[in-house]
């Protein structure tokens, strides 16, 4: 009986694959199609493992570089990374300085966006041109442009305090910061050349803020003019050229003042 058992189980079986055979194999599915990354995200990887620094941006050139922004700093890459070019690139074409266009693009401030209340604050005439500008208390190129836009009328004047060039510099930032009256003393101090009182203890200056600020904003000197429309100007510029610009920038809309 038990053979009988076992030959009548091998039929079942062999049956049951005869019938697995009479099946269809099931049709192979296609291989999904290759996901294809974009070539400025392959070059951004290359050059995030081989150069330090934040990639902000990049762009594939017509002359088939690519423009990368690491930090607010503009450079040239081939496709593998393996050779960098820094310095301003020209079309000879139009005589255009094309990293300079894109520089004023990359370092663009949102006016709106400052801390204004961080800022010395200085209105003349109806206020209406407002600019902002990074200085040392010991710089003389910020003391030459303070003497220069005296004349300057109708605008609203922000002046944050960015002592960067020494320890001595921080003090008179915060004596400036922490006198009864702090344009006045400001005014008198890069002017006269008058040094402030000597704050009084426990007095916060922003002083810590506004090189925070202007870190975060790539200030690297000063003085450094920002205008509404959110162009800088490093350096100190011929007063002619602060008025063109106050002016262009006055066709943009205006943020709120404090």
């Amino acid at each position: 009986m038990k053979a009988i058992r076992i030959a009548a189980l091998a039929l079942l079986l062999l049956s049951g694959r005869a019938g697995w055979a009479d099946e269809p194999a099931p049709a192979a599915q296609p291989a999904a199609p290759a996901q294809i990354r974009p070539i400025e995200d392959v070059v951004r990887e290359r050059v995030t493992q081989k150069i330090p620094g934040k990639v902000n941006a990049i762009r594939k050139m017509p002359f088939g570089m690519f423009e990368v922004v690491i930090d607010n700093e503009i450079v040239y890459v081939d496709e593998s990374a393996n050779y960098l070019i820094t310095g301003h690139l020209y079309d000879t074409r139009t005589q255009e300085d094309l990293t300079a266009k894109r520089s004023d693009e990359v370092l663009r401030v949102d006016f709106s966006a400052l801390p204004l209340q961080l800022a010395l604050k200085m209105v003349r005439g109806d206020g209406s041109r407002p600019i902002a500008i990074f200085e040392d208390p010991n710089c003389p190129y910020c003391k030459k442009l303070e003497r220069d836009i005296r004349t300057l009328n109708n605008t609203t004047i922000y002046v944050f305090l960015y002592p960067i060039l020494s320890d001595d510099s921080v003090d008179k930032s915060t004596q400036v910061w922490c006198s009864q009256d702090p344009v006045a003393a400001w005014t008198k101090l890069m002017l006269e050349g008058q040094a402030p009182q000597k704050a009084a203890q426990g007095c916060k200056s922003p002083v810590d803020d506004t090189l925070a600020l202007g870190h975060k904003l790539s200030v690297t000197g000063t003085p450094t003019v920002v205008f509404a429309d959110g162009r800088r100007a490093p350096g100190v510029i011929p007063l002619d050229r602060v008025e063109q610009m106050m002016n262009a920038a006055a066709s943009h809309p205006q943020p709120q003042h404090n």
